[in-house]
Formats: structure tokens, sequence, C-alpha cells
């Protein structure tokens, strides 16, 4: 089986759940004759209940207004609208993470609620580097939690790559400075930085933010080269707020969406698409280190269809 077949399959069971959810929300909508405008709300809040957000189900809706369905519409003929809706939709985001910056390293900071499964994302995306032939290194920027040093100081182990850290409690922006300094001196193409989750003192994250920032900007003014905001797909709608506060907060220029596999809520991704117009860097569908990738638009759209192709 090819990586891109094993691949394909992992996002179809990853989105099971959410298929799943939108066929039940459908099912008994779509035989009916007669297409009328009652017929077509209903259809419209089914597609809101799949977390596809209400735009997404509102251009969904005036496709299937606008074509002709002369012997009523069958459930097949609703999926495959919404799947090019949805790959219309997800093409323009979905945009894999380069490493073009010079000089080196490229500075990545990874945020995220603490519990959005940032550090283990952090490892599949050294992960994915290393893959490519890319030299990484970690940051422990995150010296709010221990455990969080101490886990991805085991993923670096396990990884084989060097990690910058510090005492709990210590000062992230130095930590991220030493990383960016080390990184110059061996080097090495990405240094990828955990940074603290805690949004209850929102000015508190957003001081420290900019602290790191302004020590990068000392080092490398283009620095950091992405600020990437790392989602728990289980937490559907809530996912959505946490961009408008990470945006404001972060200055965010990209997205990862995790643990798409555990839940039913994965439309939340094509709310994401559609309300922010943020890239989408890469979604995780599954526990192992292979199971954070870039996707293509067409095959996500069919996963959540529930479009075998």
């Amino acid at each position: 089986m090819s990586e891109n077949s094993s691949w394909k399959d992992r996002l179809f069971g990853g989105f099971s759940k959410t298929s799943s959810r939108l066929t039940e929300n459908l099912t008994g909508l779509v035989t009916k004759a007669k297409l009328d405008d009652a017929t077509l709300d209903d259809i419209e809040d089914a597609l809101i209940m799949s977390d596809l957000g209400p735009a997404t189900a509102a251009s969904i809706r005036e496709k299937l207004a606008t074509e002709r369905f002369e012997k009523g519409l069958s459930e097949q003929a609703v999926k495959e609208i919404i799947q090019r809706e949805i790959t219309a939709i997800l093409e323009p985001v979905a945009v894999p993470l380069e490493i073009d910056a010079f000089p080196r390293p490229q500075v990545i900071l990874v945020i995220g609620v603490n519990g959005s499964g940032k550090t283990t994302t952090i490892a599949k995306l050294a992960h994915l580097f290393l893959e490519q032939d890319y030299g990484v290194m970690l940051a422990a920027g995150d010296t709010f939690r221990a455990a969080a040093i101490g886990q991805l100081k085991v993923w670096a182990e396990r990884l084989g790559v060097p990690i910058v850290s510090g005492p709990q409690g210590g000062d992230s922006a130095s930590i991220v400075y030493e990383g960016v300094k080390q990184a110059t001196a061996t080097g090495i193409d990405v240094l990828i930085v955990d940074t603290a989750g805690r949004l209850q003192n929102r000015s508190e994250l957003m001081d420290e933010l900019d602290k790191i920032r302004r020590v990068l900007g000392r080092l490398n003014p283009e620095a950091p080269h992405n600020v990437v905001l790392v989602l728990d797909a289980t937490t559907g709608q809530n996912a959505l707020s946490q961009i408008e506060v990470f945006q404001d907060v972060a200055k965010v220029t990209g997205l990862i969406m995790t643990k798409l596999d555990g839940t039913a809520r994965g439309g939340v991704l094509v709310a994401a698409a559609k309300q922010f117009g943020m890239p989408i860097h890469a979604i995780g569908v599954g526990e192992t280190i292979e199971d954070l990738r870039p996707f293509k638009a067409k095959d996500l759209a069919a996963a959540i269809a529930g479009i075998e192709s």
C-alpha cells in the first residue's frame, strides 16, 4: 500500500464519526420528491448541526436550490454537492508549512490552550520535517508547566533532536533566544518553540509573546516566521472562539487541527476555513507520530461527506 493511500485510509477512518453524523442529520430529508423551501431549510439546519457552520450551510443550500433535480433529490447527490462546496472552501487554505527562511533557522512558535495536544503536535511536526531531511531543534518555551518541559524533552530524545530548555517558571524569551543562537551556530533549519497555553490571563500571554517577538527581532527581524495555533477538534465550536482570541492576542499565521479521529465534530475544520480563511497547515487523525499530515482539499471533503472515491 502506498503512503498516499494509507494516509487516505486514515483520513476516511478519522472522519468516519463526522460523516456518520452528517448522514444521520440528512437522513429522511433528501428522499422527498419536492425540494421546496421547507426542505432546503431542514437541510441547512442539518448541515449546521454537523458543525459545518452557518456560512457553509447557507452556500450549500444555495447550490441545492439552483441545481435542477427532476426526480427528487438522492442522498448521494446532496453528498456530492457538499463535497464540491467543501473542496472549494478548503482548497485555498490547504497550505503545507514550507521551510524557506533565509537565513536559517525558520522559527515556528506553536501556541494553543493546554489540552489541545500542543506538545504532541510539536513532536509530530518535528517528525514531518525530519522526514523531509531538515535539521530540527525544539525549544521548551512553555515554562509555566513542568510537565510540558518534561514531555518535550522525552519527545526530543525519541526523535533524536536537540532541545533547549530551562527550569519551570524560567523566562521563555531567554530560552527562545538561546534556541535561535544555538540553531544558527549549528546550521539547524527549523526551530520549533513550545509556548505557554494559558488563556485565563490574556494580557499576560500577550506580554510574554510580545517579549519573545522582541527578543527574536534582535537576532532575526523576520522571526518568528510562523505562529501556528493548535486546535482540538473535539471542542467543536469552541475551537472557533479560540481562533478569534489567539488571532487577536498572538498574530496567528496558520492552524493545525488535532484529534479529528476522536470526534463527530470534524465539520468545524470547514467552519474555521470559511470564517477565517487562514492557512490550515496539517491535520491530526490518530495517535501515532505519522498521523499529522498536510491534506488535499478534495480527499478531505470526500471524507467529511462520506463519499468513498
